[in-house]
């Protein structure tokens, strides 16, 4: 399936009904009087957030939603049917933005919730509803109200504890298929990955009791932020995590300018991603002398006065004390 993490949709909720004119007639009853049923309610527009959905690609291909509109009122004082309501099922994590994709309407953030967007118009009365002792038989009626109509952006930001970023190529996704059942696509290439990857952690391997999602999102560089490479709209999918693992790539020459060049578009992103718990790990060491991995990581703690990590995603080698430690600062400690 396909990954789409944004898409603009236009809702409609169902007019109401229109009122009935009709008046009684039967056989020995002269005067049957006015007795037009009302007009039913229009449709209702509902989101909900579903937890077994993680994309909005449904969005992308039906863009135009609306909900049925009521029925008209009949004689006889049959009131007509309200209109069905419409439920649209988003993932968990999904940003209801205003067509300006700025202004956040409401955030889907916990499973079963259900925000009612747009009410459907109401039935208009038939005559029977105008009937009383100054007027016993009026012969007008009311039309049924419109409903109301939207075009808004669903923004999906994953759910995730931690999340990785780093330069194109730092290793994030073969971290990610180091301490995770998940497979994301890995090559020796940059732009590897090209959509969000999720995976559920174990620190303590399979049956412990901690547990936490780890989410890999596409490489960063220079300019992410005015839309070089795959841009930094992806970093949405890390707003919500605890702590963010850094990874770099140790063989790369100068290993704090890729450090501080992935600091520097954190905080041209903003939303406080730059101020979030952070560790730092220096990736394929294994293809370091030991020599070259200490002279890196006293300069990348130099440059960040934070502790380094000297990991191999690929020998797996460090990575299980770096997953306690990504456990223990989402627990807060």
């Amino acid at each position: 399936m396909k990954f789409l993490d944004q898409a603009k949709i236009y809702l409609k909720s169902g007019a109401g009904g229109r009122g009935c004119v009709s008046f009684h007639r039967e056989k020995y009853i002269e005067f049957g009087g006015p007795d037009g049923g009302n007009g039913g309610k229009g449709g209702d527009v509902w989101f909900e957030a579903a937890d077994n959905l993680n994309t909005l690609i449904d969005y992308r291909y039906q863009q135009h939603h609306e909900a049925s509109n009521g029925r008209g009122g009949a004689g006889r004082d049959r009131h007509g049917l309200n209109g069905k309501d419409l439920v649209l099922k988003i993932p968990v994590g999904t940003e209801v933005l205003d067509i300006d994709k700025e202004t956040v309407l409401f955030d889907m953030t916990t499973v079963g919730q259900r925000v009612l967007f747009l009410k459907g118009g109401d039935g208009g009365f038939g005559n029977a509803h105008y009937k009383n002792a100054t007027n016993q038989a009026p012969r007008y009626f009311t039309p049924g109200y419109p409903g109301q109509e939207r075009e808004v952006w669903l923004r999906l930001k994953l759910i995730a504890d931690a999340g990785l970023v780093g330069l194109p190529n730092a290793g994030k996704s073969t971290f990610l298929a180091a301490c995770t059942a998940a497979k994301p696509k890995i090559a020796d290439y940059p732009f590897t990955t090209l959509s969000p990857n999720l995976g559920i952690v174990q620190p303590g391997g399979k049956g412990s009791e901690t547990t936490f999602v780890l989410a890999d999102i596409p490489g960063l560089i220079e300019g992410a932020h005015e839309g070089r490479g795959l841009g930094d709209r992806f970093l949405g999918h890390v707003e919500r995590c605890r702590v963010l693992l850094h990874l770099i790539d140790g063989t790369d020459e100068d290993v704090v300018a890729n450090y501080k060049t992935i600091r520097a578009e954190l905080k041209s992103y903003g939303n406080g991603l730059n101020r979030k718990a952070e560790i730092i790990a220096l990736n394929k060491c294994d293809a370091l002398p030991p020599g070259e991995v200490k002279k890196k990581i006293a300069a990348l703690k130099r440059a960040s006065k934070k502790e380094v990590y000297a990991i191999s995603a690929v020998a797996r080698t460090g990575v299980t004390p770096i997953l306690h430690l990504l456990a223990q600062k989402i627990k807060g400690k």
